[in-house]
C-alpha cells in the first residue's frame, strides 16, 4: 500500500500535538460531543473512520460500544494498536459487510478525505438499518485556509470558502492542515452528501469561542 500523508507526522502528532495543550477543536477537547451525539451503547461494534493514533478508542469504550479503527497511515496505526483492534484501509473502500456494524464515528478528519462523500455512502453502506453516524468535523464556515484565526475575538474570513479546494495555507504552524494539507467542502455541499449517500439528520451541535471551531452532526441509516 502506498504511503500514506500522515505517516510523515505520526510521530510528531502523537507526541507533540496530543501532547499540547488542549484547546477548542483539538482531538482531546471532542470528549463532550461525543459522548451527546453517539450516546451509550450495548456493546455493539463502532467503527472509526480515519482512527489515526486511536485516541478516541477509550471514550467509545466507557460509552458502551466496541471501537474498531480504520485509517490509510500505517506510521498513525502503530500508535493505535493495542487501543483497538484496526485496520489499514481505505475509508471510501471499507473491508466490511453491508450493515455489519452497529455506528461509526468520523472525528476531525473530513477534510483529510478529499473523497468524503464517497465514504459517507461506505459509512452508510456497512451501517445497519437505523445505525448512527456522527461526524464531528472542522467547521466549514469558520476554519480553513480561508480563515486567519490569529485572534480569536476577530475571525478574518478572506476568499476561498466557494472554492471547495486542497490547501496547506493555515494562519498557524502548529497544525495539521500546514503539514498534510486539508480539503475544504463548504456547508451545502458536506451536508448534501450526507443525504446523498442516505443519511438522515437526527442533530446537530457546534463548538469552540467565540467563533466555533467545530461542527458536528448525529445521522442515521435509513
Amino acid at each position: 500500500m502506498t504511503t500514506a500523508a500522515y505517516d510523515g507526522i505520526a510521530d510528531w502528532y502523537e507526541q507533540e500535538f496530543l501532547g499540547g495543550p488542549v484547546t477548542d477543536g483539538s482531538p482531546l477537547s471532542l470528549g463532550p460531543v461525543l459522548r451527546e451525539l453517539l450516546g451509550t451503547g450495548s456493546g455493539g461494534t463502532c467503527l472509526e473512520l480515519g482512527c489515526g493514533t486511536g485516541v478516541h478508542a477509550a471514550q467509545v469504550r466507557e460509552l458502551g460500544w466496541t471501537p474498531v479503527g480504520v485509517d490509510l497511515s500505517g506510521g498513525m496505526l502503530r500508535y493505535a494498536d493495542g487501543r483497538l483492534p484496526v485496520a489499514r484501509a481505505d475509508a471510501a473502500r471499507l473491508p466490511f459487510r453491508d450493515g455489519s456494524v452497529s455506528a461509526a464515528i468520523a472525528m476531525m478528519v473530513h477534510t483529510d478525505m478529499p473523497a468524503y462523500p464517497a465514504v459517507l455512502r461506505e459509512a452508510a453502506r456497512v451501517l445497519r438499518p437505523g445505525g448512527v453516524f456522527v461526524h464531528v468535523g472542522v467547521h466549514p464556515c469558520f476554519c480553513g485556509g480561508f480563515a486567519d484565526r490569529a485572534d480569536p475575538e476577530a475571525v478574518v474570513i478572506g476568499p476561498g470558502y466557494l472554492d471547495g479546494a486542497w490547501t496547506k495555507k493555515s494562519w498557524t504552524a502548529h497544525g495539521v492542515r500546514d503539514k498534510v494539507g486539508a480539503t475544504h467542502l463548504p456547508l451545502p455541499a458536506l451536508l448534501n452528501a450526507f443525504l446523498a449517500a442516505g443519511l438522515t439528520f437526527e442533530q446537530f451541535a457546534e463548538t469552540g469561542t467565540p467563533t466555533p471551531i467545530v461542527l458536528a452532526a448525529r445521522a442515521r441509516r435509513h
